[in-house]
């Protein structure tokens, strides 16, 4: 588990973490080293009139020394629904979720966002409780409830009270067994997701943009290509027939995790699951596709006309490391340094140093965090800027912060401020019961094993400058770069008026 002071909030906490970065010992907190928002930092490598900067000193073991460590048991049902408990006493709620192994990705050709409309389906009612009675039990017990479909999963989850866990889990193991798939919810789901797609997509400034549109530029299998959302057409001529067999075919515990996380008795909670989920026709877990993305070999562009916009947008990008990888583990770094934060080198080149845009975004996974996920990914960079500013001007300024990255490790002044929003970006993950829940479930599903998520820390404090700067050589080169303009299709707002000039006492 975490030393005690990770649970410290607020300034406490933030005042105690720089006071361990010194040491390389973060926990989790967002908090950011201080550094000037109104000139761009130094850049890694010297100026010539200078002596050249300090390499990054080797890490000492008490620096690398992963921190967390997460009490878990995993067990198997014999109808092949992994479990997952792990035990926090530090306060009396828990957190159950429930991760079935389909995602966007995975699901059938021409049923474009069959995978989310069964993410509202699943709130429509079972065997036992009626529709949107699910939701209902759960807050009537001052718990939260939600769902969501992400790139390789669709999860369910629920955080209680924890004396209220068993009723969790039985409603959990009702729709399991018996969710309503009637006709009547499927034409009023198809509906509601089709409403959805208009509301947040189509008649929205830069709807999905760029989490949405950026995978169907950048990649070429179906699977990771495809409008995960939904075409409204494959939507709204699903048939009852089809959405039945969808939920035979994925939603069965040999496709599925549960994870339990928090003030918990493991081995009552472990009774309670084998009651209420043991006997559940357990199914076959459903073979993936190809998932394999051919190697990219030169840089894609596109641009995409959005009647609704009125300023200009532009997206950057880069194939991923595959999973696992030395590579992946150092695009962690190089995110953090390029993208994460007002102290990164494109917020100070862009925002501070010449003004192109007042934000950068950026993430590895858009639709959850970098090590949730499964298949091919992408690392993305996006921003809004004037129509004045070219997108090549932009990009080559971009360049340039890649270019220092990719020339020299990084110094050591670099490097310790690094590792510290490293480690903190990761602490922020597993910050609390669903966000343990989460990585434990995501790592069960992918790897069957969820000791993985006590390993992350540790891959991630080996990483070097050395490996920052060949992993950036290699896979931020521009052949291995999509870039995806939005040009908007309504004329940008007026300026503001300028005031007008003083008069009377005191006019000059």
């Amino acid at each position: 588990m975490r030393p005690a002071w990770c649970y410290l909030n607020g300034m406490r906490r933030v005042l105690l973490l720089l006071v361990v970065a010194v040491a390389g010992a973060g926990c989790g907190s967002k908090a950011e080293p201080a550094t000037s928002n109104t000139t761009p930092p130094e850049p890694p490598t010297a100026e010539p009139a200078g002596e050249p900067a300090a390499p990054a000193p080797a890490a000492s073991a008490a620096d690398l020394a992963p921190t967390l460590d997460i009490p878990l048991e995993l067990h198997k049902l014999r109808n092949g629904l992994r479990v997952v408990l792990s035990r926090d006493p530090s306060a009396p709620i828990a957190t159950v979720a429930v991760y079935y192994g389909i995602g966007f990705r995975v699901e059938p050709k021409e049923r474009t966002g069959f995978a989310h409309l069964f993410e509202h389906m699943m709130f429509q009612g079972s065997s036992n409780l009626g529709k949107m009675e699910f939701i209902t039990l759960v807050n009537a017990n001052g718990g939260v409830v939600n769902g969501s479909t992400r790139f390789d999963f669709t999860n369910y989850y629920e955080t209680i009270p924890s004396h209220v866990l068993e009723t969790m889990l039985w409603a959990e193991a009702d729709r399991m067994r018996g969710l309503a798939v009637t006709d009547e919810n499927l034409t009023n789901q198809k509906g509601v997701v089709s409403n959805e797609v208009r509301v947040n997509v189509l008649n929205r400034p830069y709807g999905g943009f760029p989490w949405l549109s950026m995978p169907q530029v950048a990649n070429t299998n179906w699977y990771n290509a495809h409008n995960f959302y939904g075409d409204l057409t494959d939507i709204e001529s699903s048939k009852l027939d089809e959405v039945q067999q969808f939920f035979k075919t994925y939603y069965v515990p040999a496709n599925a995790v549960l994870t339990v996380v928090g003030d918990i008795d493991p081995a009552a909670t472990l009774q309670w699951i084998e009651k209420y989920f043991g006997d559940i026709p357990g199914g076959t877990r459903p073979a993936l596709p190809d998932l394999t993305e051919p190697p990219q070999t030169k840089e894609r562009r596109q641009s995409q006309t959005d009647k609704q916009a009125d300023r200009p947008a532009m997206a950057v990008a880069w194939h991923m490391p595959d999973r696992g990888t030395p590579e992946f583990w150092a695009m962690a770094w190089v995110f953090q340094i390029l993208a994460a934060g007002r102290d990164s080198w494109l917020h100070q080149s862009l925002v501070q140093q010449h003004g192109y845009t007042g934000g950068v975004d950026g993430d590895i996974n858009a639709l959850g965090n970098q090590f949730n996920y499964r298949g091919p990914m992408l690392f993305e960079v996006s921003l809004f800027h004037d129509a004045g500013t070219s997108t090549d001007t932009i990009l080559a300024a971009m360049d340039q912060e890649i270019a220092k990255l990719a020339a020299a490790p990084i110094d050591a002044d670099t490097f310790a401020r690094t590792r510290v929003k490293v480690r903190s970006a990761f602490y922020d993950l597993v910050d609390d019961t669903f966000g343990r829940a989460d990585l434990l479930a995501a790592t069960t599903l992918f790897d069957d094993d969820p000791g993985k998520v006590n390993q992350i820390e540790g891959q991630l404090m080996r990483v070097t400058p050395q490996q920052i700067q060949a992993t950036a050589r290699q896979f931020l080169r521009k052949e291995n770069r999509t870039v995806l303009t939005v040009v908007p299709g309504k004329p940008a707002p007026p300026a503001p008026p300028t005031p007008p000039a003083p008069t009377g006492k005191g006019a000059k």
